[in-house]
């Protein structure tokens, strides 16, 4: 619904693209396609995936007509290959929902071209830091790497509170799992954030599956040794839907 009604979360991202230099390119990782193997997006004219049911008609409507890049998908594959990582390239899938609706706010001229990397489930949160540092050159080409998920995404909890139809009180481990999260980001823990499910408070409960989760540690890998990680966002919505954003520089 961010895509129709942009709210606060919408605003700080449209406010984060204006304060960044205008990229080439954008390399977003979603959590909403999954793969078993690295892939990469490589039609010259991606498609608007509607990829949602039961929402208002409008939602359907939207379009986001981002050109491809396939010399990008190309040389990430390049650079994953260099790592000793294998990767797919796929010409028909388009953008999703989860690349499509944060950059509708931040580049709503669409003029940028966007290529979407796929996240493996199956592979764990290590896999996909080493992923985005596979991925760091790009940055160096004026790139913007991206990870699109959920700080928190316990649907269950979130639908339960939603056809409650009225406002509820934010979970308590909601914000604490953010703000381990967020220590540990800050202090450049990686090695913590990998071990999350172990380490971290109610891991299991703020990501029954981890798929929202993993564009996270794509875009921790590909700011590589960063000096000013800085959240740019923090919201908790529906109760218990961590919203929070991060920039890594």
């Amino acid at each position: 619904m961010h895509a129709l009604e942009a709210g606060a979360a919408g605003k700080a991202w449209a406010k984060l693209a204006r304060d960044l230099p205008t990229p080439k390119a954008i390399l977003i990782a979603s959590a909403h396609w999954e793969t078993e193997l690295p892939s990469f997006t490589t039609a010259s004219k991606p498609e608007t995936i509607h990829d949602f049911g039961g929402f208002p008609e409008a939602l359907y409507r939207i379009q986001y007509p981002a050109p491809g890049s396939p010399e990008l998908a190309e040389k990430a594959r390049s650079l994953l290959k260099q790592e000793g990582q294998c990767a797919a390239m796929d010409g028909t899938r388009g953008l999703d929902h989860g690349a499509w609706t944060p950059l509708l706010h931040m580049y709503p001229k669409a003029d940028i071209p966007v290529v979407q990397v796929a996240v493996q489930p199956g592979l764990g949160a290590a896999h996909h830091i080493a992923l985005g540092r596979a991925l760091t050159p790009l940055a160096n080409e004026q790139v913007l790497i991206m990870g699109s998920g959920h700080m928190t995404h316990n649907l269950r909890e979130a639908f339960s509170a939603l056809r409650g139809g009225r406002e509820v009180p934010t979970e308590p481990y909601a914000t604490e799992f953010s703000t381990w999260v967020g220590q540990r980001i800050e202090s450049h823990n990686l090695e913590a954030l990998a071990d999350y499910r172990r380490q971290a408070p109610q891991a299991i409960r703020a990501h029954p599956r981890e798929e929202h989760f993993l564009p996270l540690f794509v875009a921790l890998g590909a700011a590589g040794d960063y000096k000013h990680p800085q959240r740019i966002y923090s919201g908790i919505e529906l109760g218990s839907l961590s919203m929070d954003a991060w920039m890594l520089q």
